[in-house]
């Protein structure tokens, strides 16, 4: 597979009139939003380097933009002792450890890792032996909720299974003081003292957290044998490329050299094509000019595959977080096709004319394709398909859908990655962070920091303790 190919973006089937954009329009934002790109490029880079950032731009996390480059770079010249050479030895350490990871995180802390869990590791990959699994661990994913019962289930099942191998925890919060990741950290760290005896928790235990804080504290007395740091100037939903990410994507596997080039081809994609021709520029000319022109305040991410499930809510939050501010932003929504057309796609064909849909496409898949296939029941009348394969069924609904909008006259565009692979995967995180940057840039709001969310985590800490 060419590591030179990058995914692309087919907004044809938003402009038409009355309820659609004009090409006009759309190229009439081309001088507003590559101004916005030098914006990004240039000012927030800058001042974000310099640590000269004014009260009205604070915060300024605009570390993501280069981490890619910058943590390839570093491996590259100094290979095991570099952040990234000690991610892959420590995930190989743990690999031959265990048998079962806990991923405690909530947020932009665990998000990323399960979007790449879905997308880049073969579908029901927990339920694989061990050898089919290539010997990395089973990956479970809490300290996002405070589900009593998910919760419990998830501390019996570990009690109860009969590997010979342990189990381990990575838990990620940059502070330590959100509630939800820290109670159940507390919890977990518990039944496995319980199990292993407190000797073993250095070698069972990863943190990634702050230089300082709560859970740094906590990682030095129990004296973790590995710890890795959430980097400052890059926010939790930006935080996909930092360790956030790549420890849990290491442990299971993901080559994250060839998810870090993915990001970083779509930076130099990012930096240099001109409008019109630039996934990320084209993407948020056509969704704002939607937004404003249409009142298409809610934005559909249209997944025409389960791998994709995660990275739809993973960009969920990143949108809202990020745009939901000031009366603004709008409202994202994730759904899966084709299970979904047969829940939303009555409302989406005739409802409010409020809508975006912007399908998530994937042009090859992992396997390959299964037929219909004979049978000598065919009361379903399906032998005259019977040399159809699922992948052309797909098509073929893809194709029926957007006919449906088209003729319906609801603006769609085709958002096409090439394959579930960590190459393309790291294109499409990295474009959907730079393109929620550009336009929240675009709209004179700082796509950076999320003041509402703090609100209740205020409000349910004074409450518990009152």
């Amino acid at each position: 597979m060419s590591q030179s190919k990058l995914i692309s973006f087919d907004p044809q089937g938003v402009f038409f009139e009355p309820y659609g954009i004009k090409k006009s329009q759309f190229v009439g934002l081309s001088d507003s939003l590559t101004k916005a790109r030098s914006i990004m490029l240039r000012e927030d880079l800058q001042q974000y380097e310099s640590g000269e950032i004014p009260p009205n731009r604070q915060p300024l996390d605009a570390g993501f933009m280069e981490m890619p480059e910058r943590i390839l770079a570093d491996y590259r010249a100094n290979q095991t002792s570099s952040e990234l050479g000690q991610i892959l030895e420590t995930s190989h350490r743990i690999q031959q450890s265990v048998d079962r990871v806990v991923v405690l995180g909530i947020g932009g802390s665990y998000m990323g890792a399960k979007a790449l869990m879905e997308s880049c590791c073969q579908p029901y990959y927990n339920e694989y032996s061990r050898a089919e699994r290539g010997g990395r661990p089973r990956m479970y994913f809490e300290g996002n909720n405070v589900d009593n019962d998910w919760s419990a289930g998830l501390l019996n099942l570990l009690r109860s299974h009969n590997d010979d191998l342990p189990w381990s925890i990575v838990v990620i919060s940059k502070s330590g003081g959100t509630l939800e990741t820290a109670v159940a950290f507390r919890q977990f760290l518990d039944a496995l003292k319980s199990e292993v005896g407190e000797e073993r928790l250095p070698e069972l235990i990863v943190p990634v957290t702050g230089q300082t804080g709560k859970l740094a504290d906590l990682a030095d007395a129990i004296g973790c044998q590995s710890r890795f740091v959430v980097p400052d100037g890059v926010g939790g939903r930006f935080s996909v490329f930092s360790p956030v990410g790549l420890v849990p994507a290491a442990l299971m596997g993901i080559d994250v050299v060839a998810l870090l080039e993915g990001a970083a081809a779509m930076n130099d994609h990012f930096r240099q094509a001109a409008f019109g021709e630039n996934v990320v520029l084209d993407y948020v000319a056509v969704n704002r000019l939607l937004e404003q022109e249409q009142g298409c305040h809610t934005r559909i991410l249209s997944s025409w595959t389960k791998s994709l499930e995660s990275v739809g809510l993973w960009y969920d939050q990143l949108l809202a977080e990020s745009l939901g501010k000031a009366e603004q932003g709008a409202l994202p929504l994730s759904v899966v096709n084709t299970r979904d057309l047969h829940s939303r796609a009555q409302q989406h064909q005739e409802g409010r004319r409020d809508k975006t849909v912007n399908n998530l496409i994937l042009d090859s898949w992992r396997y390959d394709p299964l037929t219909v296939g004979q049978s000598p029941w065919n009361q379903d009348g399906l032998n005259e398909l019977s040399e159809r394969t699922l992948p052309q069924i797909m098509n073929a609904a893809i194709q029926g859908t957007n006919q449906a909008y088209r003729e319906d006259q609801r603006p769609t565009a085709d958002l096409h990655l090439p394959a579930c692979s960590e190459f393309y995967m790291g294109q499409l995180l990295q474009m959907l962070m730079l393109a929620t940057v550009l336009e929240g840039r675009a709209m004179g709001i700082n796509p950076y920091g999320q003041p509402g969310v703090e609100k209740y985590k205020i409000n349910m800490n004074r409450l518990l303790r009152e």
